[in-house]
């Protein structure tokens, strides 16, 4: 694998890493971007940020760096309604 690709997965996990841990570190400013319709956003907070800590330590590791990789996708795609309603509320993080 080229080096920057390393260097690249090894930034994509740590942050994922970072982010996820703040999830659970200062959860408030992710619990305020969870949509009205949305139950329980403070148990979807945490869920949302093991799922980001789980995929960016999978990521760096060769055997499950593709699931991992499918698993990120699939968190962005569950995690989007938060952060249109945050664009369109103007909620600041």
């Amino acid at each position: 694998m080229p080096g920057y690709k390393r260097a690249l997965l090894w930034l994509l996990g740590l942050l994922m890493i970072t982010i996820g841990v703040g999830h659970f570190a200062r959860p408030e400013p992710f619990v305020r971007i969870v949509p009205d319709w949305l139950p329980a956003p403070l148990t979807l907070v945490y869920i949302s940020g093991a799922f980001e800590v789980v995929g960016g330590i999978g990521v760096l590791l060769p055997r499950t760096r593709r699931f991992a990789a499918w698993g990120l996708v699939a968190l962005y795609v569950a995690v989007f309604p938060a952060n249109l309603h945050m664009a369109l509320h103007e909620i600041q993080l």
